[in-house]
């Protein structure tokens, strides 16, 4: 019997036939909401900015000002990253050449409230000067804006601001690649289903393609971790925003104070901080939407006791995300930026060399002490790529280490990506 089992009635490829069908819509609505991981390449860090601080050269005078704060407190810094000469080196070198990886320019609690005119003059201003840099080259990876909540009491002056922008930025032409935009304090899935249609009216009113407003999802508030049914409602607004979803940022600060943590106790590693984030990488897994951890407010500025201190215990939360999975967060101070690259440099050269000696295993089918699945071959791909990606690691290292063809990199990872020498 054709497909079938010697020896048997069965028709195994009728059988096989039948469960298609029985499971095609099933399939199709899978394979719809859960696409992978979105292609490209994902910034290690975003600053934020207030709006009324923002000007075309900011990126610029970011990596000056981090630079400053390594050369006046460099034998301390060193100290703090083990004595390594040589990751400092690549540090200085980021910082001169891409000191910023994607940026948000805000106009909610960075902002503050302010009057409709000056609040109306600053969109103008940012857009302009946010042009500009596009224009010469100078603005990072991605770009984007932060406006008030779609919250009864802030949701007029935050959709002004919004409209006003995209009009101010596109003037008759296209979104430039890497915007988006973030809504801050949500709280239920129909603010991300009003979001989506206001994308649709500015992009009709606007003349931009359909679908190009993307916007980002700031996980704050505890009501869109847990709905008054019991369920997550951060994997319900994901569904929910029409593929406009591109990401997740936690809200360190909103979020903790709004869980009635005493403020000297607030911070990324708070084991409420810690569900949130969790039940964040449960919702967004395999959907292409990307995650952000938040910020910390200990900022290196004063005194050097108290940069050193900063410094450390920013170095110490970067590292502790990018081990959790969490590899993009917050920055709010230029000289923040010196300890993001340091920790998240080290935290990927540090791992290549078993990344590399595993996946050499595992694409030889070598019989090995770790026997690892497809999934976690996948995910050490990725590893080796996101270093290449921010330029922790160069591709003549990753050659070095075995790993000679960066197209089976990204093949294994089911991703493409951009590299940095």
């Amino acid at each position: 019997m054709k497909g079938g089992q010697p020896g048997t009635g069965l028709d195994l490829d009728r059988l096989t036939e039948e469960i298609d069908e029985r499971l095609g819509a099933a399939d199709a609505a899978l394979a719809h909401a859960y696409p992978g991981e979105r292609a490209g390449r994902q910034p290690v860090h975003t600053v934020y900015v207030p709006a009324d601080r923002f000007h075309a050269g900011l990126v610029a005078d970011h990596g000056t000002e981090a630079l400053r704060a390594t050369h006046v407190h460099e034998a301390m810094l060193l100290e703090i990253i083990g004595g390594d000469g040589d990751l400092l080196r690549r540090v200085r070198d980021k910082l001169g050449r891409e000191p910023v990886e994607d940026l948000r320019i805000d106009f909610e609690d960075g902002y503050g409230a302010r009057s409709d005119e000056e609040e109306d003059r600053a969109v103008e201003s940012a857009a302009r000067d946010l042009r500009a840099a596009l224009a010469d080259g100078s603005a990072p990876l991605g770009t984007g804006i932060r406006f008030k909540s779609l919250e009864r009491p802030t949701r007029r002056r935050g959709l002004r601001t919004l409209g006003l922008f995209v009009a101010a930025l596109t003037h008759g032409g296209p979104l430039p690649d890497g915007f988006v935009v973030t809504l801050p304090k949500v709280t239920s899935v129909d603010q991300v289903q009003a979001l989506v249609h206001v994308a649709g009216r500015l992009e009709g009113g606007l003349g931009l393609a359909a679908g190009s407003l993307r916007f980002e999802l700031q996980v704050e508030t505890p009501q869109s971790i847990l709905g008054p049914d019991g369920t997550a409602l951060v994997a319900r607004m994901i569904h929910a925003s029409d593929g406009r979803c591109t990401g997740l940022h936690f809200g360190t600060y909103d979020y903790s104070a709004s869980c009635g943590i005493a403020a000297a106790h607030q911070s990324l590693e708070h084991p409420a901080a810690d569900h949130a984030k969790a039940v964040m990488q449960a919702a967004a897994a395999g959907t292409g939407v990307r995650l952000s951890d938040g910020s910390t407010n200990v900022l290196p500025v004063g005194l050097p006791d108290q940069v050193g201190a900063a410094w450390q215990n920013h170095l110490r939360l970067v590292r502790r995300s990018l081990e959790r999975g969490y590899y993009q967060g917050w920055d709010l101070h230029p000289a923040q930026l010196p300890t993001r690259y340091a920790a998240t440099f080290a935290f990927f050269r540090d791992g290549l060399p078993a990344a590399a000696a595993r996946l050499r295993d595992y694409l030889g089918r070598r019989e090995t002490a770790v026997l690892d699945e497809p999934a976690t071959a996948r995910a050490m791909a990725d590893f080796v790529l996101r270093g290449l990606d921010c330029g922790a690691v160069s591709a003549d290292e990753v050659a070095a280490a075995g790993l000679v063809d960066v197209h089976v990199l990204a093949g294994l990872a089911h991703r493409t990506t951009e590299t940095e020498g």
